[in-house]
């Protein structure tokens, strides 16, 4: 089940409120999960009850995506707000400097943290900002036609695709590798979280200008990629390593962008390993 967490951010029109969802399971070193841009915190689903069996595992809705309301006017979608939106709902949960996981935007949120200090760990799967202007074009092109057509297949449709496997590989291929392994129920929650995300649009046009080229010291940093990611492609890894030469750079065999769905286990250990 998820709940809400009610804060004050610094806008330049004054203090606004903000909402977040959040799921919360576990015992132990608290762990932050973040999820990518259009998704929401259940695609964390694969892997949350074997973090959760030895973390303090909190999976959070974005702001503006999931059960998360949209900022509040005046706030944009950059990587100070959100971050400082992560921030207040750290600090409303009596969490102070977590592990974090990041998948996309996620991943490039929890680098964001840990450049700035507000984290023990950072495992960044597939994270945005190491693209090149033509991988970013190309990425969100793809991120553009998954929201489009989500927006326009009517929910019955979706609910009639997801009952095969060929039509979740239709609905979410772009995104795992595979797609078959994703149950019905969750294919359709995810493509209405992608139809209905009401900060997708800000944020994608907020990342138009986003590259990520600075060294990460001081903690343990973990960057990985999936063999078969179809939207960041994975020699952005590589440019990831020589941004920050002493993160762990790891290989996911056969996963895509999303790998927490293609290999629930690795995935887990490599994060596990990170925060240890």
């Amino acid at each position: 089940m998820t709940a809400t967490a009610n804060f004050s951010i610094d806008t330049p029109r004054g203090p606004r409120p903000v909402t977040v969802a959040y799921r919360r399971a576990g015992a132990g070193e608290p762990l932050l999960l973040l999820h990518g841009i259009g998704h929401h915190l259940q695609a964390w689903d694969p892997v949350f009850e074997i973090l959760a069996a030895e973390r303090d595992v909190i999976a959070v809705d974005l702001p503006g995506f999931g059960a998360s309301p949209a900022l509040p006017d005046g706030a944009a979608y950059d990587l100070p707000t959100v971050v400082a939106a992560l921030g207040g709902l750290c600090a409303e949960l009596g969490v102070s400097a977590p592990h974090v996981a990041g998948n996309s935007l996620g991943g490039l949120l929890a680098l964001e943290l840990g450049r700035e200090k507000l984290v023990r760990s950072v495992t960044a799967l597939a994270p945005g900002g190491f693209w090149s202007e033509a991988e970013r074009r190309y990425a969100f092109g793809v991120l553009l036609a998954m929201r489009r057509g989500a927006r326009l297949l009517p929910l019955p449709a979706i609910e009639r695709l997801s009952r095969t496997a060929a039509g979740r590989f239709a609905l979410t291929s772009s995104i795992y590798a595979r797609p078959w392994r994703r149950s019905p129920e969750a294919v359709v929650a995810e493509t209405l979280a992608l139809r209905e995300a009401a900060g997708f649009d800000e944020t994608l046009a907020a990342g138009l200008d986003v590259t990520f080229r600075d060294d990460v010291r001081g903690l343990p940093v973990t960057v990985a990629w999936g063999t078969k990611d179809r939207i960041l492609l994975r020699r952005q890894g590589v440019r990831a390593k020589y941004a920050m030469p002493d993160a762990r750079l790891v290989r996911l065999p056969g996963c895509g962008h999303v790998p927490m769905n293609d290999d629930p286990a690795l995935v887990a250990r490599v994060i596990l390993d990170t925060s240890s």
